[in-house]
């Protein structure tokens, strides 16, 4: 999978929904927030999670951090990231461009509440310079199976 195959995902699923690719990278929370002229915290992190036998993307606000005690009350088990090569085949996108977007049969996508305050937030496109402009609970509406809240929100001022 990659940004054209989001891109047309979401002209088929969500037209309405702005596909932004830009020249900087969009890797990380940082590059995102400052090549798209936004708050960190409307990034929409995407994070391939296993806890115990149960894999899922979680997309979280830029400034979450999971939080184990709460991924264990959730889930049973405490949370693991998955490594570069797993994710790619969990999801069909390269780190740094993973989105809730034209992704295989079967995984489920949970929303962590941290997004809830957020009007506007921007997930990955499907490559490390494309990201995708959303309303919340329209991100929802499409790609989300419940709201979880696995994340506790980081203080700014910690780098």
């Amino acid at each position: 999978m990659s940004a054209e195959s989001v891109h047309a995902w979401l002209q088929h699923h969500a037209p309405d929904l702005e596909f932004i690719e830009v020249e900087a990278s969009t890797a990380t929370v940082a590059e995102a927030a400052e090549a798209l002229g936004v708050e960190p915290a409307q990034i929409a992190k995407s994070l391939a999670v296993r806890a115990g036998d149960h894999v899922f993307l979680l997309v979280t606000s830029g400034t979450a951090r999971l939080d184990n005690v709460k991924s264990k009350a959730e889930f049973g088990a405490r949370p693991r990231m998955l490594g570069p090569d797993e994710t790619r085949e969990v999801t069909g996108h390269p780190v740094g461009g993973v989105c809730p977007f034209d992704l295989p049969e079967g995984l489920p996508v949970y929303l962590d509440v941290s997004l809830k305050t957020l009007g506007i937030v921007y997930p990955a496109g499907g490559s490390l310079n494309t990201s995708v402009r959303a309303p919340v609970e329209r991100l929802f509406q499409l790609v989300g199976d419940k709201w979880v809240d696995i994340c506790n929100l980081r203080d700014p001022s910690e780098r």
